[in-house]
């Protein structure tokens, strides 16, 4: 039972949050982050509980260096590995709660899709600073996301879970996260989340890709982001976003969900991924 979870206590001080965990010795720190990896995520892919590889090079990382008040944690199959299984980064919020910063999940296995990197190299940070728009039109045809370059693990919800149970020790009640892209909100929606900011946004964007909508009527084929049909499906919606068809940035939505409840949101209802 959640209810039953012992918060945490160091020294006879309660931790409350990720700048009090980062004070503490490195190995102390990497035990309380490791909580939040899924142990399906290692069987999966056949991670030692160790999180180790038989050389003893580590396969968990975790950035968190003391008077922080933030975490990167990364998850690889292989030291050696380019992509992480999970890469989460979290941190506490300006008001003393618990945010999920970036939160990326993996399947090492399949097809990579060189979104993060222009053909001479340079980073898009996320088709912020520039785009490769071959790659993108290449996993955009595979069934991916804007900014994925490689397919989920299937292992959102898993981590999710962790997260709740780390964030339960904290003596905390509800995680905040702000979605980088349109998808990510609906995946948040379905994970139960709710809207602090922005879901009139939400709700006004389904309305306008809805036949005779304004977005509807943007997707004209202009591009190859903007071909007709993509508003019936998540994923064509949050292309033409990214694309540019809101005539802004996707900004302005921030999240959160309480501990054990699930919200029941829905701004695109009965939506096809």
């Amino acid at each position: 039972m959640r209810n039953a979870i012992e918060p945490w206590v160091v020294d006879g001080q309660r931790l409350v949050s990720i700048r009090q965990i980062n004070g503490l010795p490195l190995s102390k720190r990497q035990a309380f982050y490791r909580e939040i990896i899924p142990h399906i995520a290692l069987l999966r892919f056949g991670i030692p509980l160790s999180m180790k590889d038989p050389s003893g090079q580590p396969l968990f990382e975790c950035v968190c260096k003391p008077g922080t008040s933030s975490a990167v944690l990364a998850l690889r199959r292989r030291w050696e590995e380019r992509d992480p299984v999970i890469l989460l980064e979290i941190a506490d919020t300006p008001t003393n709660q618990l945010e999920v910063v970036l939160f990326v999940v993996n399947n090492p296995d399949s097809e990579r899709f060189d979104v993060d990197r222009t053909p001479d190299g340079y980073p898009t940070d996320f088709g912020t600073l520039c785009r490769n728009q071959t790659e993108e039109v290449r996993a955009m045809e595979a069934g991916l996301t804007p900014g994925q370059v490689r397919h989920g693990a299937r292992l959102a919800r898993q981590v999710i879970d962790g997260f709740e149970t780390f964030v339960l020790r904290l003596s905390h009640d509800r995680i905040h996260v702000q979605p980088l892209a349109y998808h990510n909100a609906i995946l948040f929606e379905r994970y139960g989340f709710s809207y602090a900011i922005g879901q009139g946004k939400m709700e006004w964007i389904h309305k306008e890709f809805r036949p005779g909508g304004i977005l509807q009527q943007r997707l004209d084929g202009s591009t190859p982001f903007r071909q007709p049909g993509q508003e019936k499906s998540v994923r064509g919606r949050s292309w033409a976003i990214y694309d540019g068809i809101l005539g802004e940035a996707f900004t302005n939505v921030r999240m959160y969900k309480r501990v054990g409840i699930h919200a029941g949101v829905c701004t695109f209802p009965q939506s096809e991924w």
